[in-house]
């Protein structure tokens, strides 16, 4: 199949459900998910890619002796040499700033990061990636390129600007949503 096969096939092969089975619209046929439509393929696809990534973040914490998706983010952070606080990671990392203070002392003890208190605000704790957490970061996201690039080898550039034109606005769609203060 190529790439264009792959953006205009059947209903029925677009979007799987979680367990394989096609996922159609929900009770009362909403067009948002109806896979008879590109924009409800958009929509199922969409639905099911947060799915995955909730479904990762879950799994992560379970697995022991391995960071979580959580603790990578913050490491990922914190990539390139630079110092932030816990809210700056709290912030970027959509955490709460008392959940990204405790992750950091776990990520210091484990030598990933140092913290030490800053010159100008002794309130605020920096935190700054070691060469063991540089490793580990740049580590991961060899694993993560390879699996992206993997993924998408069989679609255009013109293919991915476009998506990325769609999840843009789609991500405008919900920050407009959570701004009225409507998440429905």
């Amino acid at each position: 199949m190529n790439a264009t096969d792959s953006l205009t096939q059947s209903p029925a092969t677009a979007v799987a459900g979680p367990a394989g089975g096609q996922a159609g619209p929900p009770a009362g046929g909403s067009a948002l998910y109806d896979p008879a439509t590109a924009s409800g393929q958009l929509g199922l696809a969409f639905k099911r890619a947060m799915v995955a990534v909730r479904r990762l973040r879950g799994r992560e914490t379970q697995r022991i002796g391995q960071l979580s998706y959580a603790q990578y983010g913050l490491l990922h952070g914190l990539a390139g040499g630079c110092e932030c606080s816990a809210k700056e990671l709290a912030e970027q990392t959509d955490l709460s700033p008392a959940t990204v203070t405790q992750m950091l002392e776990h990520l210091e003890a484990a030598g990933l990061v140092t913290r030490t208190r800053s010159e100008h605000d002794r309130r605020v704790v920096l935190s700054v990636l070691t060469d063991v957490g540089a490793a580990v970061v740049a580590d991961r996201r060899g694993q993560l390129e390879r699996h992206w690039r993997d993924a998408l080898t069989e679609f255009s550039d013109r293919d991915l600007r476009v998506t990325a034109r769609v999840l843009t606005r789609i991500a405008e769609v919900f920050d407009s949503l959570s701004r009225e203060g409507t998440g429905d």
